[in-house]
Protein backbone atom coordinates (compact mmCIF):
# COMPACT_ATOMS: atom_id res chain seq x y z
CA UNK A 1 0.00 0.00 0.00
CA UNK A 2 1.29 3.52 -1.03
CA UNK A 3 2.34 5.82 1.60
CA UNK A 4 0.66 9.24 2.44
CA UNK A 5 1.88 12.74 1.45
CA UNK A 6 0.84 15.55 3.93
CA UNK A 7 1.31 19.09 2.75
CA UNK A 8 1.70 21.89 5.17
CA UNK A 9 0.35 24.66 3.06
CA UNK A 10 -1.28 28.63 2.82
CA UNK A 11 2.25 29.76 2.35
CA UNK A 12 0.78 31.06 -0.28
CA UNK A 13 -2.54 29.30 -1.57
CA UNK A 14 -1.47 29.27 -4.85
CA UNK A 15 1.85 27.75 -4.39
CA UNK A 16 0.07 25.40 -2.50
CA UNK A 17 -1.81 24.30 -5.90
CA UNK A 18 1.30 24.27 -7.67
CA UNK A 19 3.02 21.33 -5.64
CA UNK A 20 -0.07 19.33 -5.55
CA UNK A 21 -0.74 19.75 -9.25
CA UNK A 22 2.87 18.74 -9.63
CA UNK A 23 2.24 15.59 -7.62
CA UNK A 24 -0.38 14.38 -10.04
CA UNK A 25 0.81 15.16 -13.07
CA UNK A 26 4.37 13.55 -12.65
CA UNK A 27 2.55 10.40 -11.08
CA UNK A 28 2.92 7.41 -13.41
CA UNK A 29 -0.66 6.58 -13.14
CA UNK A 30 -3.48 4.96 -15.15
CA UNK A 31 -5.87 5.42 -13.18
CA UNK A 32 -7.26 7.07 -10.12
CA UNK A 33 -6.43 4.68 -7.80
CA UNK A 34 -2.76 4.28 -8.56
CA UNK A 35 -2.37 8.04 -7.90
CA UNK A 36 -0.48 8.95 -4.17
CA UNK A 37 -3.14 9.80 -1.65
CA UNK A 38 -2.27 13.40 -0.98
CA UNK A 39 -3.73 15.65 2.42
CA UNK A 40 -3.88 19.38 2.59
CA UNK A 41 -3.56 21.98 5.52
CA UNK A 42 -4.01 25.22 3.59
CA UNK A 43 -3.20 27.08 6.81
CA UNK A 44 -3.14 30.86 6.05
CA UNK A 45 -3.33 31.82 9.48
CA UNK A 46 0.27 30.92 9.14
CA UNK A 47 2.14 34.19 9.19
CA UNK A 48 4.64 35.86 7.00
CA UNK A 49 7.47 34.37 7.22
CA UNK A 50 10.04 37.15 5.76
CA UNK A 51 8.44 39.47 8.11
CA UNK A 52 9.14 37.13 11.07
CA UNK A 53 12.79 36.55 9.94
CA UNK A 54 14.07 40.19 8.88
CA UNK A 55 11.65 42.43 10.40
CA UNK A 56 10.34 41.13 14.25
CA UNK A 57 7.49 39.53 12.88
CA UNK A 58 4.78 37.48 14.21
CA UNK A 59 6.25 33.89 14.83
CA UNK A 60 4.80 31.68 12.07
CA UNK A 61 6.38 28.44 14.00
CA UNK A 62 3.20 27.54 16.47
CA UNK A 63 0.80 27.31 12.72
CA UNK A 64 3.34 25.31 10.85
CA UNK A 65 3.48 22.70 13.89
CA UNK A 66 -0.21 23.02 14.62
CA UNK A 67 -0.82 21.90 10.83
CA UNK A 68 2.16 19.64 10.61
CA UNK A 69 0.66 17.65 13.20
CA UNK A 70 -2.95 17.77 11.97
CA UNK A 71 -1.49 16.51 9.13
CA UNK A 72 -0.26 13.12 10.70
CA UNK A 73 -3.05 12.70 12.88
CA UNK A 74 -4.74 12.25 8.80
CA UNK A 75 -2.64 10.04 8.29
CA UNK A 76 0.36 11.18 6.40
CA UNK A 77 3.41 8.94 6.48
CA UNK A 78 5.68 12.11 5.02
CA UNK A 79 5.26 15.57 5.16
CA UNK A 80 6.06 18.59 2.66
CA UNK A 81 6.37 22.30 3.01
CA UNK A 82 5.44 24.40 -0.45
CA UNK A 83 7.97 27.12 0.98
CA UNK A 84 11.38 27.98 0.66
CA UNK A 85 11.69 30.72 3.19
CA UNK A 86 10.16 28.65 5.93
CA UNK A 87 12.44 25.95 5.93
CA UNK A 88 14.39 28.65 7.62
CA UNK A 89 12.09 27.31 10.42
CA UNK A 90 12.57 23.86 9.51
CA UNK A 91 14.52 22.20 12.58
CA UNK A 92 11.73 24.21 15.17
CA UNK A 93 9.34 21.97 13.56
CA UNK A 94 10.45 18.28 13.16
CA UNK A 95 10.63 17.65 16.54
CA UNK A 96 6.64 17.78 17.08
CA UNK A 97 5.77 15.26 14.39
CA UNK A 98 6.95 11.61 14.39
CA UNK A 99 7.14 11.15 10.05
CA UNK A 100 9.43 12.33 7.55
CA UNK A 101 9.89 15.77 7.01
CA UNK A 102 11.23 16.18 3.37
CA UNK A 103 13.58 19.33 3.17
CA UNK A 104 13.08 21.15 -0.23
CA UNK A 105 16.13 22.96 -0.04
CA UNK A 106 18.24 19.99 0.72
CA UNK A 107 16.41 18.07 -2.36
CA UNK A 108 17.13 20.63 -4.36
CA UNK A 109 20.69 20.60 -3.86
CA UNK A 110 20.66 17.08 -4.26
CA UNK A 111 19.24 17.43 -7.71
CA UNK A 112 21.56 20.14 -9.15
CA UNK A 113 23.97 18.29 -7.99
CA UNK A 114 22.82 14.99 -10.01
CA UNK A 115 22.87 17.27 -13.16
CA UNK A 116 26.09 18.15 -12.75
CA UNK A 117 25.66 22.40 -12.54
CA UNK A 118 28.19 23.97 -10.53
CA UNK A 119 26.83 27.37 -10.62
CA UNK A 120 23.38 28.58 -10.47
CA UNK A 121 21.78 32.07 -9.82
CA UNK A 122 19.36 31.85 -6.94
CA UNK A 123 15.57 33.99 -7.70
CA UNK A 124 14.36 34.06 -3.61
CA UNK A 125 12.64 36.28 -1.11
CA UNK A 126 14.58 38.81 0.98
CA UNK A 127 13.74 36.09 3.74
CA UNK A 128 16.00 33.10 2.27
CA UNK A 129 18.13 35.51 0.39
CA UNK A 130 19.15 36.76 3.88
CA UNK A 131 18.48 33.86 6.30
CA UNK A 132 21.04 32.16 4.20
CA UNK A 133 19.63 28.62 4.24
CA UNK A 134 19.94 28.17 0.20
CA UNK A 135 23.65 28.87 1.03
CA UNK A 136 23.87 26.38 3.55
CA UNK A 137 22.32 23.43 1.07
CA UNK A 138 24.28 24.62 -1.72
CA UNK A 139 27.67 24.51 0.25
CA UNK A 140 26.99 21.23 1.47
CA UNK A 141 27.16 20.07 -1.98
CA UNK A 142 29.96 22.33 -3.48
CA UNK A 143 27.07 23.87 -5.50
CA UNK A 144 28.29 28.16 -6.05
CA UNK A 145 25.31 30.64 -5.79
CA UNK A 146 25.09 33.90 -6.91
CA UNK A 147 22.38 36.59 -6.07
CA UNK A 148 21.17 39.47 -7.28
CA UNK A 149 22.54 42.89 -6.37
CA UNK A 150 20.26 44.97 -4.03
CA UNK A 151 19.20 46.69 -6.44
CA UNK A 152 17.68 43.75 -8.86
CA UNK A 153 16.47 41.57 -5.27
CA UNK A 154 13.66 44.32 -5.18
CA UNK A 155 12.58 43.40 -8.77
CA UNK A 156 12.40 39.92 -7.30
CA UNK A 157 10.23 40.87 -4.44
CA UNK A 158 7.56 42.97 -6.52
CA UNK A 159 7.24 39.55 -8.42
CA UNK A 160 6.45 37.62 -5.41
CA UNK A 161 4.58 39.85 -3.76
CA UNK A 162 2.91 42.53 -5.85
CA UNK A 163 2.83 40.10 -8.66
CA UNK A 164 1.88 36.29 -7.82
CA UNK A 165 0.45 37.13 -4.44
CA UNK A 166 -1.60 40.31 -4.95
CA UNK A 167 -3.01 38.31 -8.21
CA UNK A 168 -1.88 41.55 -10.41
CA UNK A 169 -1.04 40.23 -13.92
CA UNK A 170 -0.40 43.56 -15.42
CA UNK A 171 2.82 43.95 -13.57
CA UNK A 172 5.73 45.30 -14.92
CA UNK A 173 8.63 42.83 -15.80
CA UNK A 174 11.49 44.95 -17.26
CA UNK A 175 13.51 44.79 -14.37
CA UNK A 176 13.05 41.36 -13.45
CA UNK A 177 14.42 40.08 -16.83
CA UNK A 178 17.02 42.54 -16.17
CA UNK A 179 17.63 40.46 -13.25
CA UNK A 180 17.41 37.24 -14.67
CA UNK A 181 20.29 38.36 -17.41
CA UNK A 182 22.51 39.72 -14.87
CA UNK A 183 22.77 36.22 -13.49
CA UNK A 184 23.03 34.29 -16.51
CA UNK A 185 25.80 37.74 -17.19
CA UNK A 186 27.70 36.42 -13.71
CA UNK A 187 27.84 32.60 -14.85
CA UNK A 188 25.00 31.12 -13.41
CA UNK A 189 24.07 27.90 -15.55
CA UNK A 190 20.43 28.00 -14.09
CA UNK A 191 17.89 29.74 -12.12
CA UNK A 192 16.66 28.38 -9.34
CA UNK A 193 13.12 29.59 -8.61
CA UNK A 194 13.97 29.42 -4.37
CA UNK A 195 10.30 31.06 -3.57
CA UNK A 196 7.35 28.70 -4.31
CA UNK A 197 5.45 31.62 -5.99
CA UNK A 198 8.12 32.04 -8.62
CA UNK A 199 7.24 28.68 -10.68
CA UNK A 200 3.52 30.27 -10.56
CA UNK A 201 5.09 33.45 -11.93
CA UNK A 202 7.16 31.34 -14.60
CA UNK A 203 3.67 29.80 -16.02
CA UNK A 204 1.63 33.24 -15.77
CA UNK A 205 3.53 35.12 -17.53
CA UNK A 206 5.14 32.41 -20.18
CA UNK A 207 8.74 33.22 -18.56
CA UNK A 208 11.38 30.88 -20.62
CA UNK A 209 14.69 30.75 -18.71
CA UNK A 210 16.84 27.91 -17.71
CA UNK A 211 15.42 27.16 -14.15
CA UNK A 212 15.41 24.53 -11.32
CA UNK A 213 11.94 23.98 -9.54
CA UNK A 214 12.34 23.43 -5.85
CA UNK A 215 8.51 22.25 -6.03
CA UNK A 216 9.07 19.85 -8.61
CA UNK A 217 12.08 18.49 -7.27
CA UNK A 218 9.83 18.20 -3.84
CA UNK A 219 7.13 17.13 -5.41
CA UNK A 220 8.76 13.91 -7.35
CA UNK A 221 10.95 13.14 -3.65
CA UNK A 222 7.47 12.48 -2.24
CA UNK A 223 5.93 11.07 -4.88
CA UNK A 224 9.22 8.51 -4.88
CA UNK A 225 9.11 8.49 -0.80
CA UNK A 226 5.67 7.01 -1.31
CA UNK A 227 6.58 4.00 -3.43
CA UNK A 228 4.25 5.52 -6.45
CA UNK A 229 6.84 5.43 -9.91
CA UNK A 230 7.66 9.33 -11.15
CA UNK A 231 7.22 9.91 -15.31
CA UNK A 232 10.48 8.71 -16.47
CA UNK A 233 10.08 12.00 -18.82
CA UNK A 234 10.53 14.34 -15.94
CA UNK A 235 14.11 13.21 -15.41
CA UNK A 236 13.76 13.90 -11.64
Amino acid sequence: MKKTIGIVGGMGPLATCDLFRKIVEITDAGSDQEHVRVCIDSNTEISDRTAAILSGGKNPVPEMVKSSVRLQGMGADVLIMPCNTAHYFYDQITPYVDVPFLNMLEETAREIKRRGIRTVGLLATDGTVQSGVYKKAFDAEGIRMLLPSPENQKHVMDVIYKGVKAGNMSIDLTGFYGTMEALFESGAEVLVLGCTELPVAFDLFHIEKPNIDPTLVLAAAAVRFTGAKVKEEIGY
